[in-house]
């Protein structure tokens, strides 16, 4: 367990997630805005065969076995990102319903980040791409193995978050609670 810096800095447990139809990333991060370790990370993997309301259920069902088990004090969630097909902006949607009627469920907080101001802050460019993210979430957690890509990007949506605990911080990364 850490120790509190301060007696402002708070240890908390939040719940990071990559929301995605077929693959949705998660990770269980506990710390705060001065260190954090990985309890727990991984995909939540649904077959092409399964069509998309069955694939929406497994990743809220998924998501609420995960906060029972870990029993997160808030949820991060990568926002929505510019994309040029209406088809693709609607199953991104649906993809994010899921998590968020779970967290909600369970009357947890929600909070959002735009995936360029994740990267920005983890990696210090908001145009790294995947493999980058997993090298640094890999190194800023001691990890011993590269996370899956899914997984690396839910650890690091809830790495900012805990950096965003710090007011300094909290600007610089348009933390939104939704």
């Amino acid at each position: 367990m850490f120790q509190a810096e301060t007696a402002t800095n708070q240890i908390v447990r939040i719940l990071g997630i990559d929301p995605a139809v077929r693959n949705t990333g998660y990770a269980i991060l506990e710390g705060d805005h001065t260190s954090a370790k990985a309890l727990d990370y991984g995909v939540i993997s649904i077959p092409q065969r399964i069509k998309q309301s069955g694939a929406l259920e497994a990743i809220c069902n998924g998501v609420r076995n995960l906060i029972e088990k870990w029993k997160p004090d808030e949820v991060a969630i990568e926002g929505i990102i510019y994309v040029q097909s209406h088809r693709t902006a609607i199953s991104m949607g649906a993809a994010r319903a899921a998590p968020l009627i779970a967290a909600a469920s369970f009357g947890l907080k929600v909070y959002e980040y735009s995936p360029k101001k994740v990267k920005k802050a983890i990696v210090g460019k908001g145009t790294a791409d995947k493999n980058q993210v997993a090298f640094m979430i890999r190194a800023l957690l001691g990890l011993d193995e590269t996370p899956p890509s899914d997984a690396a990007d839910a650890m690091a949506i809830a790495l900012a978050h805990l950096q965003a605990s710090d007011p300094r911080r909290a600007a610089l990364l348009d933390r939104r609670e939704v």
